[in-house]
């Protein structure tokens, strides 16, 4: 499907940006295939597609980070090639990153400075950092720790480093990937003064529909590395955008989180008073308890708790979502969990019984299962097989005095890849041949196949497509309607909402607020995500 509207391109007489014909190619693989791009002054453009559209290497283009094999760039009606970020900085156009690029020891001003040639002057660095951040109602202290501050703050610094060069151009990739509600709602209302009052040119590259309906004039959409449609924000539909996102008609309801529709999942909580969620959550809330977390102390190598005096529990059945902002002591749980860091103190349970964390393997022994938050970190061997890696955890059941079986290998293989619809060559197929949900699914289908007791999901469907996240969604729920008590770790709030029996909120490595799904108050849960008692 592709959406057109005409006049979209002529809001301006000419465009600060011109993307014309962009082509990237990595081997067989077209990131962007031909892609036209028009960004005018005054304007907020938002660039929408799924993980994998090729939204973010066309940005990276823009910005000098990777070279186009073909197309062209000009830049307010002069043609030019950017070679790199620097020949962007000269032309006006800035970056906004999803991930930041912080030095945690340093100060803010110092952060801000970084990389300028001239001799520093900390009074004149202060002062302008902080006349920035009252112009744009950033609010942040010059002389503070850039490793004391939130994740929210921390973003409002790179919006400092980035506008403290008055670009005229500013790209900002997923930008609220790591931010709570209201600190989202303050980033847009900061781009907005940008724009109009300023006369700049923002991109926001995003793939939640929500935000970019909000906080967008104009919409690009992006699938397979192509321009699929283009609209004004005020005269687009939720539902049409979907389905040029994903490429078929979609059910805003059943796929709302995993469009990033936060309000339209918000609104449908009240009404599974209807259905058989009910009975489901009832009957988790009597089920016994398969995994406690008792007062948990996680410390970094400076010390620091990343886990502090932290206690959840999740029983047969209920999925349990952990939802804050990234940065609060997830990742430590997560690998606590995975026996990838040390528990100073506290304790687990499984099934009442307390785990000897100090055995290896003990966690797995006990019957967790783990889907960790990289899968190629720690999820995952991509130069080995499918088969291989769907067997990897329990190589005793595929062996035989000492030496393992291929043929039971294989069978096993072939069983999990059926059941669980992998795609792939054959199992034989080195594990980076696969699409990342395929590898997602290899995964899962090991840790379920294990039949756990409780399995660990963070972050479940990071870099997912539509499709993915829904299979991943659906597999989850199964799980737990077999029985498996399942802790949901992830920063996406439309995925806590939709998936969990009873949501835990983190906050500085600690539970500071519960409700169950049908108590969930979306205001409530912004503040508690931010640390503020609600």
């Amino acid at each position: 499907m592709t959406i057109a509207l005409d006049g979209v391109a002529a809001s301006a007489a000419t465009p600060s940006v011109l993307l014309s014909g962009i082509t990237k190619r990595y081997g067989s693989v077209v990131a962007c295939d031909g892609v036209d791009l028009a960004l005018h002054p005054g304007r907020i453009h938002g660039v929408l597609g799924e993980n994998g559209a090729g939204k973010s290497t066309l940005m990276k283009i823009l910005i000098g980070l990777i070279q186009p094999d073909e197309g062209s760039i000009a830049v307010n009606g002069d043609a030019v090639r950017i070679g790199d970020p620097v020949a962007a900085s000269n032309l006006g156009i800035a970056m906004v990153h999803q991930h930041y690029s912080l030095v945690e020891p340093l100060t803010v001003w110092e952060n801000v400075v970084l990389g300028e040639r001239a001799r520093l002057n900390r009074e004149q660095a202060c002062t302008r950092v902080a006349a920035l951040s009252d112009r744009y109602g950033l609010g942040v202290d010059p002389l503070a720790r850039v490793s004391d501050l939130t994740a929210g703050q921390r973003q409002r610094v790179e919006i400092i480093k980035c506008l403290r060069r008055e670009p005229r151009i500013i790209v900002f990739d997923e930008p609220t990937s790591v931010l709570t509600p209201a600190e989202s709602e303050h980033l847009f209302s900061v781009l907005r003064v940008v724009v109009v009052d300023e006369g700049r040119t923002v991109a926001l590259v995003s793939h939640k529909l929500d935000e970019i309906l909000h906080a967008t004039d104009e919409i690009t959409i992006m699938r397979g590395g192509r321009v699929v449609g283009r609209s004004r924000t005020s005269e687009a539909t939720a539902s049409g955008l979907a389905q040029a996102v994903v490429g078929r008609p979609v059910s805003l309801r059943s796929e709302a989180a995993a469009l990033g529709l936060i309000e339209t999942v918000a609104a449908t909580i009240s009404d599974d008073d209807a259905s058989d969620a009910v009975p489901r959550a009832a009957a988790a809330e009597a089920a016994p308890v398969v995994l406690e977390v008792r007062n948990a102390t996680v410390l970094d190598v400076d010390g620091h708790a990343l886990l502090d005096d932290f206690s959840i529990t999740v029983r047969a059945g209920e999925i349990v979502g952990l939802a804050g902002v990234e940065g609060n002591g997830q990742r430590a749980l997560a690998d606590m969990l995975s026996s990838l860091a040390d528990l100073r103190s506290g304790e687990v349970l499984v099934d009442g019984a307390v785990v000897d964390l100090g055995r290896p393997g003990a966690l797995r022994r006990a019957g967790i299962g783990i889907i960790p938050e990289d899968r190629h970190d720690s999820g995952c061997v991509l130069d080995l097989s499918v088969a291989e890696n769907l067997v990897l955890t329990d190589l005793h059941a595929v062996s035989g005095r000492g030496l393992l079986d291929r043929r039971a290998i294989d069978r096993r293989a072939a069983e999990l890849m059926l059941a669980f619809e992998i795609q792939a060559r054959s199992s034989a197929a080195p594990m980076r041949s696969l699409s990342g949900g395929n590898q997602q699914r290899v995964v899962l289908a090991r840790e379920l196949s294990a039949r756990p007791k409780v399995l660990i999901a963070a972050q479940p469907t990071r870099g997912l497509d539509v499709g993915a996240i829904e299979y991943m969604s659906a597999r989850l729920r199964a799980a737990a309607e077999s029985g498996v008590g399942i802790l949901l770790i992830s920063t996406e709030l439309e995925e806590v909402l939709t998936l969990s029996h009873r949501i835990c909120v983190i906050h500085a490595g600690r539970i500071v607020g519960e409700m169950t799904h049908h108590d969930a108050d979306l205001e409530r849960l912004g503040l508690l995500i931010g640390g503020v008692a609600a």
